[in-house]
């Protein structure tokens, strides 16, 4: 390989990297909850993608395979910490759902309405940690990540129709665990 060629290599990844690196540590979080895991694995997508450029076949857009990655290796971290985790206590699976960099300040907020929005998110975080893997998936791309159903299809590799029940279970799902929290 030429001078040349490396070079506009190496100028091509990082153009990859600058356009992508938001949305997958932004993805990579909604999964993980901690930023230094999300970033961990956010390089780790990179690497990853780096490595594996030139294998890249095209039957997907560049953004889809890589939000692909970023979500699988998520998901490995979390199967990874669970089975770590499987002899600990409850505890360990409600620190999913740390309201770190959850609550939005409104002007007029208050300490006590600040308190219930942590709370709320909290539970929420929770409620979607209790879903099954593709649920989970679906949701945190849908309602936290704002992908539409195809993008999500094509990261998840499935059909837009299997992606619309997955969201409808998911949604159900979390209504019956939030029914404890919340009353109509």
């Amino acid at each position: 390989m030429n001078t040349k060629q490396t070079t506009s290599n190496k100028t091509d990844f990082r153009k990859v990297v600058l356009d992508h690196q938001e949305r997958v540590y932004s993805t990579c979080y909604r999964f993980l909850r901690s930023r230094e895991d999300a970033q961990d694995v956010s390089q780790e997508v990179f690497i990853q993608v780096y490595k594996s450029l030139d294998d890249f076949r095209g039957e997907a857009q560049l953004s889809t395979w890589i939000y692909r990655i970023a979500v699988t290796k998520s998901l490995d971290l979390i199967r990874k910490q669970n089975r770590k985790r499987r002899l600990g206590s409850v505890k360990a699976l409600l620190s999913i759902g740390s309201a770190e960099g959850e609550v939005d300040v409104a002007d007029d907020s208050t300490p006590e309405t600040d308190l219930m929005d942590a709370e709320r998110n909290r539970i929420l975080a929770w409620a979607v940690a209790k879903l099954p893997e593709n649920q989970r998936v679906a949701i945190t791309l849908s309602s936290y990540e704002d992908y539409s159903n195809q993008e999500i299809a094509d990261i998840m590799n499935t059909s837009v129709s299997a992606i619309e029940g997955l969201l409808h279970r998911g949604r159900k799902n979390l209504k019956k665990h939030l029914s404890g929290h919340y009353t109509p």
